[in-house]
């Protein structure tokens, strides 16, 4: 395969090859890569910014990960804070600090990743930035989003009584990440090929997550407004528990509530793991955990994607979940620590 050093092309001279095919979606961006700055213009909208900084052996592992899947993963986890606001993406910029171990072609993986994301989901790259790193490779994304007057949700607004929900399933991206350390391990220590058990959509949980759009769009067409919302980032227990400190509430949790694929599950048994634990204290879902008033029971108790897996307490009754066989335990935060690994 051929390498062409970056040293090559020069900063600005990389950042042209890489952005020359990009194109806009959104009549708000006005102007995109190429300039001192965007001009982005959201009239009658209020605008949502959110920023993720990745940084090499922390938040990634590029030993089993792909340069195109973390390109698109790290496109779509920024997207999932803006959804988790209620609000709509429309423009990211994504800047990075890289090293002469990558080559330009490893950059146009990356890239590839980049602009997938930004196809799917309809949002314009306006810009970013390029340094050198003298060890690892360093991801800046931030994302920007729009969202009508005052139709944005917090993580502040529970109340005594709302239904907790959770979209989607939990625990997959956990041991998908489990899967692919023990498989780096042996090859690192014995060099057998890995083998990852024909763990599709466990590892896939992990390495190509998807934001949910879909959810937020449905609350729009179905008129509903959650009182407060999250991406589950950091495990669903840390989450929830963010959510009542904000929102100085308490919550119970019913064990039995909680979605897990099959898949999940299967895969946690097997490995003797509670698949519970993993949904709780795994991380790196990108679903989304809210709460919604008791008098929208009726409109999301029926969707595949919505689970409805507790309620918001008075803050003075602490934060519960209750287990399969009816016991009471407090709930802790064991989740995700993106200071330092798992």
């Amino acid at each position: 395969m051929m390498r062409t050093e970056i040293g090559s092309l020069g900063e600005f001279g990389l950042i042209r090859h890489l952005t020359k095919n990009n194109e806009t979606k959104n009549v708000s961006t006005i102007v995109s890569v190429g300039d001192d700055a965007a001009v982005i213009d959201h009239a009658g909208m209020q605008t949502v910014i959110s920023t993720d900084l990745l940084l090499e052996d922390i938040h990634f592992d590029l030993g089993y990960t792909p340069l195109k899947h973390l390109g698109y993963k790290s496109i779509v986890v920024n997207l999932s804070d803006i959804y988790a606001m209620n609000a709509t993406p429309t423009q990211v910029t994504v800047s990075i600090g890289i090293s002469n171990r990558f080559s330009v072609e490893a950059l146009e993986d990356f890239y590839e990743g980049v602009y997938a994301a930004c196809e799917k989901y309809g949002v314009d790259l306006v810009g970013g930035d390029t340094s050198s790193s003298k060890k690892g490779f360093i991801i800046s994304i931030t994302a920007i989003g729009e969202v009508p007057i005052d139709k944005y949700v917090t993580r502040s607004g529970a109340k005594k009584g709302d239904l907790i929900c959770v979209s989607g399933d939990l625990g997959g991206a956990f041991l998908g990440l489990t899967l692919m350390e023990r498989e780096k391990k042996i090859f690192e220590e014995t060099g057998a090929q890995p083998d990852l058990e024909n763990q599709a959509y466990i590892v896939g949980r992990l390495l190509k997550p998807e934001a949910r759009k879909d959810v937020v769009e449905y609350f729009a067409t179905e008129g509903v407004m959650p009182t407060s919302m999250m991406d589950i980032s950091d495990g669903l227990s840390s989450e929830l528990l963010h959510l009542c400190r904000e929102s100085n509430c308490g919550c119970l949790l019913y064990e039995d509530k909680i979605p897990l694929a099959e898949e999940t599950r299967q895969f946690a048994y097997k490995l003797e793991i509670d698949p519970t634990a993993c949904a709780l204290s795994g991380g790196e879902d990108y679903e989304l955990v809210f709460t919604l008033d008791q008098s929208l029971y009726e409109k999301v108790k029926n969707n595949p994607d919505i689970s409805i897996i507790g309620y918001i307490t008075d803050h003075t009754e602490g934060k519960h979940i209750i287990t399969r066989g009816g016991n009471k335990y407090e709930l802790t935060a064991q989740g995700w620590n993106h200071l330092g690994g798992a």
